[in-house]
C-alpha cells in the first residue's frame, strides 16, 4: 500500500502487524552514537539538531555515496541497540521507527504509549533501499561518519509494519 508520512500519521491506528507499507516522505538516520547524543542534549535540555515531534527515525548508516548515486547502501541495523534509548525519542515526539529485528517489552510498551509505529525494512537489502532514496542532506553529528544524522527524502520505500501502535508484535502472533 502507498502512503506517505502524514497519511500514516494521520490514521497511525489503522495500520497493524504485518501490513506491507511502501512510505513516501522524510526520515532521519540514527544509529547508537547519534542516538547517544540526542538523549545527552534532551537530559542537558538543549536545542535539538532536528525536530523530533511527529517525525521517523531510520536505524541506518548510510555508505558513502558515488558520484552518480544520492546515497550509498543504506540498509537497517539492528534495532534492538537502540532500545535503551527509543522510550526518550519516542516521549520527545518521534512516532515512526523503522529498523529491523524485534524490540524489547519496554520499547513495546513505548510505542502503544506514545501511540507510535516500527516498521520493518528488509536486512540485507541496503543497495535496493538506496534506489528509494531521493535526496540526501547530512543535518548533524558530522564528526560521526556514517553515524552521523542524514534527513532522507524517501518515494515508495517498502516496509512491514512490525509493531503497530496498539503494541503488537509480528514477532509474537501466532
Amino acid at each position: 500500500m502507498k502512503i506517505t508520512i502524514e497519511q500514516l500519521l494521520k490514521n497511525i491506528e489503522n495500520y497493524k502487524i504485518g501490513t506491507q507499507l511502501e512510505l513516501t516522505g522524510t526520515i532521519y538516520t540514527a544509529r547508537d552514537q547519534a542516538h547517544k547524543r540526542l538523549i545527552a542534549l534532551i537530559a542537558d535540555k538543549k536545542e535539538l539538531p532536528i525536530n523530533l515531534e511527529g517525525s521517523c527515525i531510520y536505524y541506518c548508516g548510510p555508505c558513502p555515496n558515488s558520484p552518480s548515486r544520492i546515497i550509498g547502501s543504506c540498509g537497517p541495523t539492528t534495532s534492538s541497540r537502540m532500545d535503551i534509548f527509543t522510550p526518550t525519542v519516542l516521549d520527545n515526539g518521534v512516532k515512526i521507527l523503522i529498523g529491523k529485528g524485534n524490540r524489547s517489552k519496554e520499547v513495546k510498551e513505548s510505542i502503544k504509549k506514545n501511540k507510535a509505529i516500527y516498521l520493518l525494512a528488509t536486512g540485507g537489502a541496503g543497495a535496493l533501499i538506496a534506489k528509494k532514496v531521493k535526496s540526501s542532506q547530512l543535518v548533524a553529528f558530522e564528526d560521526l561518519g556514517p553515524e552521523a544524522v542524514h534527513k532522507l527524502y524517501v518515494e515508495d520505500f517498502p516496509l512491514i509494519v512490525g509493531i503497530d501502535c496498539f503494541g503488537n508484535s509480528i514477532f509474537e502472533r501466532d
